[in-house]
């Protein structure tokens, strides 16, 4: 364990804060960190949203969560530009950067305008799911203000400053909103779809371990970088559908549930996913343990959220995300939660789940025995549980460690 603390302190945590630093990943990084508090406003309704699904008659808060966590893709747009010309020494175009991006992301979420003026958008682009667009985007119209400047047009001209500072700002937005006008409007390409056709291979194999594996690792890979796992659902949704749809009829038909990749599984079960993607709720415990005062209090904050499975303030505010420690044990988790899950299943050691229920926020391990109906959920909980931990523990106590010196230098 001294051996893996110390690598992980001297060689695996300097390089991945160096790769961090960069001022594009930086950007990334910065962004998420400013999001958090849009994503604890989202997270505290869709606690409320559990309670209310007992508790029918409190009133419905929805549109409080549309309008923060649902608009994470467009304000991500916005930072990201933004952090970049920061970091990039573009002052100048730190604001028209940013307002640049938020006009090609509406250009990117490929809106439908009538005759009439009339606009019809896909509600759900904005948020989550638009969030990989809102990067990309972010990113793309940076890319643009950043290299127009390196051109250094009209600089030691005669023409009045302010006059260069309009050609300046305004060719740079010209070619970014034509950029992705040809692109969307022209080229009639949908850049949601194209993303979702990127990641189509993996449904032909989604049934299969490595498939299984694969529709965990990868959300979890993009979340550790700031994108939500949602972005992924598009791919993972048709399969984990085709899946408990063939087990439910499998057994009205007399027969045995055999597909082992559904959100059942992956979700509902709380097995995987226990406090949230990557198993957040045993690193939440840990941190009500840490000596750093910091993470001692964002525990303490998000142990309730991450009870009912929910991780997002987890995420961004431990931060998990862009964090160059805590994110390998997330990635591992990944992996070994649903080797074993689907292991055991397939052995017989636990019953492969044959009812919809897709609610992914009732506790562990009520969830587990509720969608398996068997008591034995109780004991691979326990046993996943011990894992889990154990892989957060070393890499928790590297980043406790530089969070106390931080704090004592303070």
């Amino acid at each position: 364990m001294n051996k893996l603390v110390n690598w992980l302190s001297v060689k695996a945590a300097p390089a991945m804060k160096k790769f961090i630093s960069r001022p594009w990943i930086a950007a990334i990084a910065d962004s998420m960190q400013k999001i958090i508090p849009f994503i604890l406003a989202g997270s505290m309704i869709f606690l409320y949203n559990v309670i209310r699904s007992y508790v029918p008659v409190l009133p419905d808060l929805t549109n409080i969560s549309n309008f923060t966590f649902g608009m994470l893709g467009i304000i991500v747009s916005y930072l990201i530009a933004s952090e970049a010309m920061e970091n990039l020494k573009h002052p100048q175009y730190l604001q028209m950067a940013g307002l640049t991006s938020v006009a090609v992301f509406i250009i990117n979420i490929n809106p439908k305008i009538n005759a009439k003026g009339l606009m019809t958008v896909e509600f759900g682009r904005f948020g989550a799911t638009g969030l990989l667009i809102g990067m990309l985007t972010g990113i793309a119209v940076a890319l643009v203000f950043h290299l127009w400047s390196k051109l250094h047009i009209l600089e030691d001209s005669s023409i009045p400053d302010f006059v260069v500072g309009w050609i300046n700002t305004i060719i740079p937005i010209l070619i970014s909103v034509a950029i992705f006008t040809t692109i969307v409007f022209i080229g009639n390409v949908d850049l949601f779809n194209l993303v979702a056709w990127l990641f189509s291979p993996l449904q032909s194999f989604g049934q299969t371990l490595p498939g299984f594996i694969l529709i965990s690792l990868i959300p979890s890979l993009l979340y550790t970088m700031g994108i939500s796992s949602w972005a992924f659902n598009a791919v993972s949704t048709p399969i984990f559908m085709a899946g408990i749809s063939a087990n439910i009829a499998a057994v009205a038909a007399g027969g045995a549930a055999t597909n082992i990749s559904t959100s059942e599984v992956m979700f509902t079960s709380a097995l995987i996913t226990m406090g949230g993607m990557g198993a957040t709720l045993t690193l939440n415990i840990l941190m009500l343990f840490a000596k750093s005062r910091r993470l001692k209090a964002i525990g303490r904050i998000c142990i309730a959220p991450s009870i009912f499975n929910i991780n997002e303030p987890l995420m961004f505010s431990g931060p998990v995300v862009m964090n160059p420690i805590l994110m390998i044990p997330m990635w591992i988790n990944s992996i070994t939660g649903p080797l074993i899950v689907w292991t055991v299943m397939r052995l017989g050691l636990l019953n492969i789940p044959a009812k919809m229920i897709q609610v992914g926020q009732i506790p562990a391990p009520f969830s587990s025995i509720m969608i398996t109906e068997d008591w034995r959920a109780v004991i691979w909980y326990v046993v996943l549980f011990a894992l889990y931990m154990a892989t957060w523990y070393p890499f928790l106590k590297v980043y406790d460690h530089e969070l106390l010196v931080k704090e004592a230098e303070e």
